[in-house]
């Protein structure tokens, strides 16, 4: 059986309902992400940083800020469905976010800081967070369908698990 390079851990599966104990497991992912990723990207040379992670796939370096740029959104996300009512977000062209200037030419050591400092403010959000406060919803459009915050707490808890399993691909590919 190939593994499936583009999904590596697989498809993110929604929870079906709120429970603390994976909701802790979740903020831990959301938590650590930053430093095990600058520790994976420390193990390559930064000529490596131009390799994608698989054929016709992201470089290194466009996963690196994509991340950056999807954890600001998803961050703003979470503050816009707590203080209203099930917003309405803005959904962006990753495709072509990434090869734009700044995923292009831009050392990834600088989202990689952005990382940092973002999900330092997130994690303290999402511990701040009541069951209430998780039952809040964003509408999506692109999916046509409401999020909880819980659910989305998951899905970027994959999001984290997702991209570090790109750079392993590099990093250590066994």
């Amino acid at each position: 059986m190939t593994k499936d390079l583009r999904y590596p851990i697989g498809r993110f599966q929604a929870p079906k309902a709120y429970n603390k104990e994976e909701l802790d497991s979740f903020i831990y992912t959301i938590e650590r992400f930053p430093g095990l990723l600058a520790s994976e990207i420390s193990k390559i040379m930064r000529v490596t940083w131009n390799k994608p992670y698989r054929p016709e796939g992201w470089t290194i370096k466009q996963v690196v800020h994509h991340c950056a740029d999807s954890h600001m959104n998803s961050f703003i996300r979470f503050k816009l469905a707590l203080t209203e009512e099930n917003p309405t977000i803005k959904p962006y062209h990753e495709d072509k976010w990434a090869e734009m200037e700044d995923y292009l030419n831009v050392p990834l050591t600088h989202s990689l800081k952005i990382l940092e400092a973002l999900h330092f403010r997130w994690v303290v959000l999402l511990k701040s967070m009541t069951e209430e406060d998780y039952a809040k919803t964003f509408f999506h459009p692109e999916k046509k369908r409401s999020l909880s915050l819980y659910e989305a707490t998951a899905l970027y808890a994959w999001h984290c698990k997702h991209h570090l399993a790109h750079v392993m691909l590099v990093t250590d590919p066994e």
